[in-house]
Order: C-alpha cells, then sequence, then structure tokens
C-alpha cells in the first residue's frame, strides 16, 4: 500500500483525472521560495482528496502555520527550535545583501570565505533543525502512530531524507537543481556526461569548446570535492548519530524513491536519465482568472506594446533606493507599461504625463 501514494504522485503530474486512493502525506518544505514552489503540489494533493501534514519549525520566516488560509487545507506539526524566526532570517537577508551590494567588488578569495562562513553557519542552523526533530520523543511517537504512506521534502532542508528513513516512508524528493548536480549525480545515480553537459550554474551550451569543456571539467571536480568534504566533515556523522548506525547525508538521500526535477526535459541538456527522474515544469502555475477591474484597465491602456511584470523574487527585500532607481530608469526605456512586484516601491517613471509603473 506504501506505494499507492507514488503512483497518485504520477497521476498528478500526468494530470489525469482518475480517482486515486486518498493517502496521508508528510511534507518537508523549505524556505521562500521553495515553500512557494512545495505549496502548489500540496494544494494539487489536497484538491486529489489526500491528506497533508506540514512539518515546520517554529522559526520558519516563510511558512505561516497560524495562517487561517492554510486552517482548513493542511495539517501542520510545528516543532520548537533553539534559534529565532528573526535570526534565520536576518541570517539570509544579510547574505543577499552581500550577493547584491559586496560580491561584485570582492576578490575570488573573499567570496570563497564568505560562502564558507555563509555555508558553515546555514548548516548549523539546519543541524540544529534536526536534532530538534529527531530528538523529539513526542514528535517522533506522534509521526510514528499518524502512519504516513510517503515523505514529500526539498532538499534544501537537511534530515528530510533521514526522517523518511527512521519512518521506513518511501520518499519523494522535489528540486530545481544543485550546484554541479552534485545531489542528483552523486546520490540519485543521475549521469551527466561532462563533455556535453554543463555543470550548474555554468551557462554553456551542450556544444562547448575544448576550452569551456575544461572548466566544466573543473566546475564538476570542485562542487563534487568540496560537496563531498563537507558532507564528510559537517554532516555526516550527526546523520549517523541521529539514526543510531552508520549511515551519510548522500546514502539516505539517494534512497528517494522518485526525484522530480521543477524544469522541462527540452529545456534541459539531452542526456539519459534514470525513469525515477521525472520533469514536472510548470508544477507550479494555475489557471488564468480575470484580473481586477483597476488591473484590467491598465492593462487595456497598455495598446499593441503589451505589458511587462517585474518581480524580485521572494527573498529580496532590501534593495536600496539607489538600485531601485537604476531599475527603474530602465524599465523607463521600454515602450511597454510595468507591474512590478516588490516590497520596496521602486520609483515611478512618467512618460507623456502617465505612469508606466504599477506597483502591486
Amino acid at each position: 500500500m506504501v506505494f499507492l501514494p507514488l503512483f497518485a504522485f504520477l497521476l498528478l503530474l500526468s494530470g489525469g483525472g482518475v480517482t486515486v486512493y486518498g493517502g496521508h502525506v508528510l511534507v518537508f518544505p523549505g524556505e521562500y521560495s521553495h515553500w512557494l514552489n512545495m505549496k502548489s503540489m500540496m494544494e494539487e494533493l489536497v484538491e486529489r482528496n489526500h491528506s497533508v501534514t506540514v512539518l515546520v519549525s517554529d522559526a520558519s520566516p516563510s511558512v505561516d502555520y497560524n495562517s487561517s488560509r492554510y486552517a482548513g487545507k493542511f495539517n501542520f506539526r510545528v516543532f520548537q527550535v533553539p534559534f529565532t524566526k528573526d535570526e534565520l532570517h536576518g541570517f539570509t537577508e544579510s547574505f543577499i545583501h552581500y550577493s547584491m551590494y559586496e560580491w561584485p567588488n570582492s576578490s575570488m578569495l573573499q567570496v570563497f570565505l564568505k560562502m564558507r562562513d555563509w555555508v558553515s553557519r546555514s548548516t548549523e542552523l539546519q543541524l540544529q533543525q534536526c536534532h530538534a526533530m529527531l530528538r523529539n520523543p513526542e514528535l517522533m511517537a506522534s509521526l510514528r502512530d499518524t502512519r504516513f504512506d510517503a515523505v514529500v521534502a526539498d532538499p534544501m532542508m537537511l534530515c528530510a531524507d533521514l526522517m523518511a528513513d527512521v519512518l521506513g516512508l518511501p520518499l519523494v524528493i522535489s528540486l530545481r537543481f544543485t550546484f554541479g548536480s552534485v545531489f542528483e549525480r552523486h546520490c540519485g545515480q543521475m549521469p551527466a556526461p561532462p563533455s556535453f553537459v554543463p555543470a550548474q550554474p555554468l551557462t554553456y551550451s551542450d556544444k562547448m569548446t575544448f576550452s569551456e569543456r575544461v572548466v566544466n571539467m573543473v566546475a564538476y571536480m570542485f562542487f563534487s570535492a568540496t560537496t563531498e568534504m563537507h558532507w564528510k566533515l559537517s554532516v555526516d556523522h550527526h546523520y549517523s548519530d541521529l539514526k543510531g548506525s552508520p549511515t551519510s547525508a548522500c546514502e539516505t538521500l539517494g534512497r528517494a524513491d522518485i526525484w522530480l526535477i521543477r524544469t522541462f526535459w527540452d529545456l534541459d541538456y539531452p542526456r539519459p536519465f534514470l525513469p525515477n527522474f521525472k520533469f514536472v515544469g510548470g508544477l507550479h502555475c494555475k489557471p488564468a482568472k480575470p484580473l481586477p477591474q483597476e488591473m484590467e484597465a491598465f492593462v487595456q491602456s497598455s495598446g499593441d506594446d503589451g505589458i511587462v511584470v517585474f518581480s524580485l523574487g521572494s527573498m529580496v527585500k532590501n534593495l536600496t533606493k539607489e538600485r531601485a532607481n537604476v531599475i527603474a530608469a530602465g524599465l523607463g526605456k521600454v515602450p511597454q507599461k510595468v507591474f512590478t512586484f516588490s516590497q520596496h516601491p521602486i520609483c515611478c517613471i512618467e512618460i507623456n504625463n502617465e505612469f508606466k509603473k504599477k506597483n502591486l
């Protein structure tokens, strides 16, 4: 019976309207845009008569587990961690600020040292979360008693795979990519021939020159070596300790039954794929709904030029006035009218006595 929820996932991907077994799914969502992608999948599971339980820490900056919007959809299991929401969000904000304003003027050594410190601190926070979950007898007993059918997880969150292993449940992974595809190659055993598959996040095509192939090979070796070293030095012994027997992060992640890759196969590089790797690009997209009257009027007033939708995503909230003015100046040069999605208003550009920008 445990494989029926996995079959339900395949039906979800194919868009079939067949009535399926209503399973009970345990979800580890990740944060920020990872939560937004996972939420779309969870809503579809609920629509198909599955019960969804979200395991989330009380310090989550993204998952509003007290919101009335989700009260009738999802069940939340909230556990306490030894850090606060402000601490976790502030840590993320500081890294985004560095990436936007300091990284371009930093040396390679400075960037490497900053990345090392960021990864170290991020791992420390996540391992504290791991211990808060798996060393919580009351929480673990409750999860076992609920008798879930499958675990769905974003690998951004450490120990979701270990939780599935400890509970003896099938594991479904949802991700876009990892640097150098290390998780996919080393743990999921997905082929990625370096002669024609560029390492993420390189922007080469599948037809690389000799020098590009050399750089690509070095990139694969670098990402593989640094990730494996990080796991062995910082993570694997925690996994073994929490499980109570020798294991590793990659071994546990490699037991995933299905890998949901959040892109389209025809947008990826040509390569062999394993049967448990499924492309689910556009999974978060929904059928269009009528626009509000004011927004519809704004769109129609754009004429033949159309509109541009500009968004800073789910994490950028510390945009400086100077950077906002640069963006606004660029948007002011295009003939289209512009919708912006931002918590920090971008200066309006007035052209022909009419504001081109509509801040949502």
